[in-house]
């Protein structure tokens, strides 16, 4: 097209009918006044997001070179390592413990195999331990497929507990509890749980769980050696950040590298918080 006079032409000539401009609609005014609390909460910060405290059941203690065999008691726990606890018997015994080594282990008990306290990592059998707990996992894990058949992947408890922690005015500690329970997974475990009692899977462990077979067995082996946080020698303690399972993978990998650095005669300890 080409302009004539101001006006547009088609390209066989005739003129196009110029379309007069629409008035603009006229912006509303912004209300006076004060705004109300509620938008003013709005436009302020964001709550910063409160990570739950993660659940420690068992440390592991690697105890200093030093330290008298007379502190290794729940009475001095506190004493010489600020830690309120008692021994428990998590680690095993190599199985051809000879007699005159009995004395090197702490809590050791009779049986095969011989659960203890702790000892020397030359005189534990981490490898069998973890080789147990693997085998255990597998076949829970199998018993926990059957239960949730049929059910959608459920949203694991940290996340409620979060959403409680970052606002608890607005999202109660009741209601995060009650949406958890409210998915069919957890459902049909609590179910399963309930019929059968103790000893089954656990929605503490839903998240586990879900990551599949092969990866709760590792979590497991891992956590059968390396507990739910670890104490160093020179008084370094590892612990995941959340009951959230990134947070329970990144703590076992940095336990179980330290676990591989010690001496054969780096003495071990287990103690129930």
């Amino acid at each position: 097209m080409s302009p004539v006079n101001g006006t547009p032409l088609t390209r066989h000539g005739s003129r196009v009918p110029a379309v007069p401009a629409r008035p603009a609609a006229a912006k509303a005014a912004p209300p006076s006044g004060p705004r109300p609390a509620a938008a003013r909460a709005a436009t302020t910060a964001l709550r910063p997001t409160v990570t739950p405290a993660p659940s420690v059941a068992t440390m592991v203690i690697c105890l200093p070179e030093e330290l008298p065999a007379a502190a290794l008691t729940s009475h001095h726990l506190d004493t010489y390592f600020g830690v309120a606890g008692t021994l428990t018997a998590l680690f095993w015994a190599v199985p051809r413990l000879r007699r005159w080594q009995h004395h090197l282990m702490i809590g050791l008990r009779k049986g095969r195999p011989a659960l203890c306290a702790g000892g020397p990592v030359r005189l534990l059998d981490l490898a069998g331990m973890r080789q147990a707990a693997a085998v255990g996992a597998g076949i829970r894990h199998q018993v926990w497929q059957q239960v949730v058949h049929g059910t959608r992947a459920a949203t694991p408890w940290p996340m409620f507990e979060t959403r409680h922690l970052t606002d608890p005015d607005r999202y109660p500690l009741e209601s995060a509890i009650a949406d958890f329970h409210a998915q069919p997974r957890v459902q049909a475990m609590r179910l399963h749980a309930a019929a059968l009692g103790p000893g089954q899977p656990s929605v503490g462990e839903l998240e586990m769980y879900q990551a599949g077979e092969v990866a709760y067995q590792h979590y497991r082996a891992a956590s059968a050696v390396a507990g739910d946080a670890l104490l160093t020698a020179d008084g370094r303690k590892l612990a995941p950040a959340s009951d959230a399972l990134a947070h329970r993978i990144t703590y076992l990998e940095q336990a179980l590298t330290h676990l591989d650095t010690l001496g054969p005669h780096q003495r071990l300890l287990a103690v129930a918080l």
